[in-house]
């Protein structure tokens, strides 16, 4: 599991065009929900910009394409997070960012932070749990054991990033 695959290598281009293709999506869908980044959550990504952040991400891709589990752990959070910005792109890029964060921001004061924190944490264990089940069970297995790590990683970047906007705000 610690092995890695030469530079230049069929595998490494396999891995490289998958990390691409995945945080290709993840830009992509980050752009249409939110061109401006103001409905970003990673401060990071938010901080770098589009440039700096796509070259970051490039050079990622060219160093991680020769670490498989890496590039499948990576591979599975970031479309993860695709999936889950398309969903509420069309909302988001409709309504305007501007006006979705109010929205988002009136509908959590007159919600109950209880709720909202039971189902932020009823998100994470399930997807955590599924995702532990795979590493544990498809250990020492390539892919189980990568998508099962990629899972923990989403779930975790979900509840680290939202209740660091909820801090915010």
């Amino acid at each position: 599991m610690d092995d890695s695959v030469p530079f230049g290598s069929r595998a490494y281009l396999v891995f490289l065009g998958v990390l691409l293709f995945a945080r290709g999506m993840d830009f992509l869908s980050t752009w249409v929900a939110t061109p401006r980044l103001v409905l970003e959550g990673n401060p990071i990504a938010k901080r770098l910009g589009w440039k700096l952040g796509g070259g970051v991400n490039l050079l990622l891709c060219f160093l991680l394409a020769s670490l498989p589990l890496a590039a499948l752990i990576v591979a599975t959070t970031s479309l993860l997070v695709a999936a889950r910005n398309f969903q509420g792109a069309w909302l988001m890029r409709t309504m305007g960012e501007h006006a979705y964060r109010a929205w988002m921001t009136e509908r959590l004061a007159a919600g109950r932070n209880g709720l909202f924190l039971f189902c932020l944490f009823a998100q994470f264990f399930i997807l955590g749990g599924l995702g532990a089940a795979l590493a544990w069970w498809g250990c020492p297995l390539l892919v189980p054991l990568g998508v099962g790590l990629g899972l923990i990683g989403y779930a975790l970047a979900v509840l680290v990033f939202t209740l660091l906007s909820l801090r915010r705000r």
